[in-house]
């Protein structure tokens, strides 16, 4: 169509052709030209900057994406090789250095554990709830991410940031995949040349750095792509330590709970998941309420990722986990300490192996010492008061039944007073000297001498014994000498027997290796332990024959049937007679019927013991026995400060009284005369009276010296004899009778009135001085 012209055009159509624009000719440059360039906007600053922000973003755009491919290389390669190091997820289950040490009581029933306990359990054989607790706690996002969480570091930097801390510093953001790469040290295994100890190695495998958590990428992001979720998270319950000695759940469940990881209950498992972030601050044995509380916590947090329902929840809530009886009595401790100090270090505290040792123990008897203790110094003792107790509980064979090392209950490693502690023994000593002097023909009628004794010692000037009253009773029968703990008769006692034959006896007993060689050997200056005193009356109750205390009684790798080291300890070698013995218990026991010892008095139940109280009152002992068993009990400072009006037959008797009225409760009652022992070393059997007064030698002595007519002018043991009651009258070794024992040329003993040496005992006005007013005479403890 023709576009109208010429005067018959609209007008309208006119104006709109004219207002058009008209389409312009292109220019076509001449042959061989350039096109003409085009006009340059902005001026020259605007072009500049214009021109450098482009080359900037050109450069960093360019070594972007070649820093994010080198950056992708080298995680690649990385991660390749550490799939190809990755062995299988089953052998990556136990990473303990050390084995572990399962203790059985008497009766077989578990009671301690030593070392690393460990139990291996898959993830078939793994509590549903238990999972859920330690995904909940530990890493919410397990099953969605790759082995590393961005979202999660961002979190966990955000949380550190707005605490104050570093950006790297407290909340880590570390999924479960990169906390099994940490508990296995990015694959590094100990090396004994780069580390001086195992310990040193896990505390750099544990030490946090940027380094290391570059590291851990690619670790974990391999272990992501060689196993399985449930492999993962398999190794994390296996290896993590969960406090008191716990590597892995299993053994965590059968530590805390007495059950397998297989059977936990929800607030068991909340309890669980809540040590992994500080397993000894959260362990039920240290603070079961806190533990309690953490608990609560990861309940929280199992309910609001909808683990737990309502009901679950509350429930859980209402009803938080409590300690098994073993784990809540925590029971032996300080036996246990001892049992691994005394057997072979390579199978015992440096154990690679799983080992199980069967023990002496008895948690009845253990549970019973323990309720006295506590009974006694809670009635008795000031509270805030340092002093200390310690308690040892043995058959008459040495069987240790029963251990306290301290008021302190126990934790591992913890100073054992029982066993570590050497103190003076006192005149809890003395039965030595008495079982010397008996082993040579003396009898317990036989009369010594009681009056002021001074002996010259070479370079040591003039020595003096007294007793404590300051009173002597002269001439006074051995059992009386004994019974009141009467010094001078006793040293003199001792001159006569010898002091290398009182040495002999109390070093075969087992009382210690370095005893004084002076004369106040016979009043206790040697140091000892109560277990060693304790082993050593032991022999003397068995008739005379030494004993070495043992607590192990077979020990073997877990799972063998073949024991690898059977009883250590046990009866040994005789040191005095059997007559001497059975003559020196019947003197024994009227220092608690009629005695220093009558606090210790056990309600028609026959006992021998004696006191012992050292020089300025800094140990305090009592040690005795019945038929069923020997208990020896020590009372003092840590620092050997002095105990005030604390002495021998004083709160060590009231505390040896309560203890072995405690363990002897619904046990028959056992004449001291009527015990017969297996030499072999077997647990003692009671025989009839009938039987005993034939057969056994130890069960006649000891009839005869309870109960058979004594000769003519002499008093029966069983009763304190008066002054002057017939026996033989022992010579003074201040006159040295002729063809008497043997003199000592270092050394001068003269009797009179000299004596200036301030004598060992209990002040006047002291409590226990007035109760014993009713015996003849005050008397030394």
């Amino acid at each position: 169509m023709k576009t109208p012209t010429g005067k018959g055009r609209i007008t309208a159509d006119k104006r709109n052709f004219e207002q058009a624009p008209q389409k312009q000719p292109k220019r076509r440059p001449a042959s061989g030209g350039k096109p003409p360039r085009r006009p340059r906007r902005g001026n020259v600053v605007t072009r500049g900057i214009a021109g450098f922000v482009t080359l900037v973003w050109r450069v960093v755009w360019g070594s972007f994406w070649r820093l994010g491919l080198t950056v992708a290389l080298i995680l690649a390669a990385a991660t390749f090789y550490f799939y190809t190091t990755l062995p299988e997820a089953s052998a990556l289950f136990d990473g303990r250095a050390r084995g572990s040490v399962t203790m059985l009581d008497s009766e077989g029933r578990t009671f301690a554990w030593r070392g690393e306990t460990f139990g291996m359990v898959s993830a078939d054989k793994i509590a549903p709830v238990l999972k859920n607790a330690v995904v909940a706690t530990e890493d919410k996002r397990f099953y969605q991410h790759f082995g590393v969480s961005p979202r999660g570091v961002a979190s966990a930097i955000k949380i550190n940031m707005a605490a104050g801390r570093g950006p790297l510093e407290g909340n880590g953001g570390s999924t479960i995949t990169q906390q099994v790469a940490k508990l296995l040290c990015l694959g590094e295994t100990f090396d004994p040349i780069r580390w001086k100890s195992e310990a040193e190695f896990e505390a750099e495998c544990r030490k946090s750095s940027i380094w290391r958590k570059v590291k851990e990428v690619p670790y974990a992001i391999a272990m992501e792509a060689k196993y399985s979720k449930e492999d993962i998270l398999n190794i994390y319950m296996n290896r993590s330590y969960l406090g008191a000695g716990a590597r892995g759940f299993e053994a965590a469940a059968q530590r805390y709970f007495d059950k397998s990881a297989a059977e936990v209950t929800a607030p068991e498992a909340a309890m669980l998941a809540g040590l992994l972030k500080a397993p000894s601050y959260f362990a039920p044995t240290s603070n079961l309420q806190r533990a309690q509380d953490r608990a609560t916590v990861i309940l929280g947090l199992m309910h609001e990722q909808r683990f737990l329902d309502d009901a679950q929840y509350a429930e859980a809530k209402a009803h938080p986990a409590v300690l098994s009886k073993a784990a809540a009595a925590r029971a032996g401790g300080y036996f246990a300490d001892w049992v691994m100090e005394s057997g072979p270090g390579f199978l015992t505290s440096e154990t690679t192996e799983d080992v199980t040792i069967k023990t002496t123990f008895d948690q009845r008897v253990q549970r019973a010492a323990e309720r006295a203790l506590q009974r006694v110094f809670d009635e008795k003792i000031s509270k805030g008061s340092k002093a200390q107790a310690a308690v040892v509980v043995m058959s008459p064979d040495g069987a240790v039944r029963a251990m306290i090392g301290g008021r302190d209950n126990t934790v591992a490693g913890t100073f054992n007073r029982a066993t570590q502690a050497k103190r003076q023994t006192g005149s809890s000593f003395k039965p030595f000297v008495y079982a010397a002097a008996l082993d040579q023909g003396y009898g317990p009628n036989d009369m010594v001498l009681d009056a002021p004794l001074t002996i010259n010692v070479r370079g040591s000037g003039p020595w003096s014994p007294q007793n404590y009253t300051r009173r002597y009773s002269g001439e006074v029968t051995l059992t009386r000498a004994l019974a009141q703990s009467l010094n001078t008769a006793t040293i003199r006692l001792q001159e006569i027997a010898g002091r290398d034959a009182v040495r002999r006896v109390a070093r075969d007993f087992g009382v210690s290796d370095e005893l004084a060689s002076g004369p106040s050997l016979g009043l206790g200056v040697s140091d000892a332990t109560l277990l060693n005193m304790t082993a050593a009356y032991a022999g003397i109750r068995n008739g005379g024959t030494a004993v070495a205390p043992y607590g192990l009684q077979e020990l073997r790798i877990k799972g063998d049937d073949q024991a690898l080291i059977g009883q250590a300890g046990g009866m040994g070698q005789r040191v005095i007679s059997q007559k001497a013995a059975g003559e020196l218990i019947g003197m024994m026991q009227q220092v608690i019927e009629h005695g220093t010892g009558t606090r210790a008095r056990l309600k028609g139940r026959p006992a021998a013991g004696k006191t012992g109280t050292t020089s300025s009152y800094r140990d305090a002992w009592f040690i005795g026995f019945t038929g069923q068993y020997v208990t020896g009990v020590w009372m003092g400072y840590d620092d050997n400060k002095p105990l005030k009006g604390v002495t021998g037959g004083g709160l060590p008797a009231e505390i040896w009284q309560a203890v072995m009225t405690e363990i002897h409760d619904g046990l028959p009652v056992e004449p001291l005369g009527n015990f017969v022992f297996d030499p072999n070393g077997a647990v003692p059997q009671v025989v009839s009276s009938d039987d005993a007064g034939g057969a056994d030698p130890l069960a006649a002595a000891l009839s005869e010296a309870l109960g058979q007519p004594q000769p003519q002018g002499q008093t029966a043991p069983g009763t304190v004899p008066q002054d002057q009651a017939g026996g033989r009258v022992l010579p003074d070794p201040g006159t040295q009778a002729p063809g008497g024992p043997p003199t000592f040329p270092a050394e001068t003993i003269t009797s009179g009135p000299e004596a200036e040496m301030p004598a060992e005992g209990l002040p006047p006005d002291d409590p226990l001085t007035q109760a014993l007013r009713g015996i003849d005479g005050v008397y030394q403890q």
